[in-house]
């Protein structure tokens, strides 16, 4: 099947079978192998990607679903020696032990950032329209579809509220 994806800002052209998973697609067929397959069952966040915006578990959805849309992967986010300030955080707190995790907890946290921006709620919001105050338990609710084997956490939520705050 013919699908057209628009990666990192850049058109691809991708010929495969429409069973074919995001993540396979961007993977295998497109050499972007920054994007990690850990469960294959949307239960590690290891495949995080940003889709118009969103971020989702590109092990679960058909890259023929997403003709046309753009999708961002942790190669659009930074490169080595222009990282984002989410990468560099990560670096500096060291919130990445074995670095598998570490592309779709970075493409999670930029997503979930913007969602903090746009003033979403989540489980544990106080407030359901007001600012929110990115606590640890708001971090962490926020970001526990991403399973970090290493248990970084803790270097994790610090990268990402320093980026939040605006701290380098």
């Amino acid at each position: 099947m013919k699908t057209s994806l628009v990666i990192n800002g850049k058109e691809h052209q991708l010929d495969a079978d429409s069973r074919t998973t995001l993540l396979d697609a961007l993977r295998n067929h497109l050499d972007l192998t920054g994007t990690k397959k850990g469960c294959d069952h949307g239960q590690c966040g290891a495949c995080t990607v940003i889709v118009n915006g969103r971020r989702i578990n590109s092990c679960l959805t058909l890259a023929c679903m997403h003709d046309g849309d753009e999708i961002t992967t942790i190669e659009g986010l930074g490169q080595p020696g222009n990282l984002s300030d989410l990468q560099n955080a990560f670096v500096k707190h060291d919130g990445f032990q074995c670095g598998y995790c570490t592309p779709g907890q970075i493409c999670s946290a930029t997503a979930m950032l913007q969602e903090v921006k746009d003033g979403w709620p989540s489980h544990v919001s106080d407030d359901l329209t007001g600012t929110v105050d990115l606590t640890n338990a708001e971090i962490s609710e926020r970001m526990s579809g991403n399973l970090c084997r290493c248990a970084a956490y803790p270097n994790i939520v610090d990268a990402i509220r320093e980026t939040a705050e605006g701290r380098k």
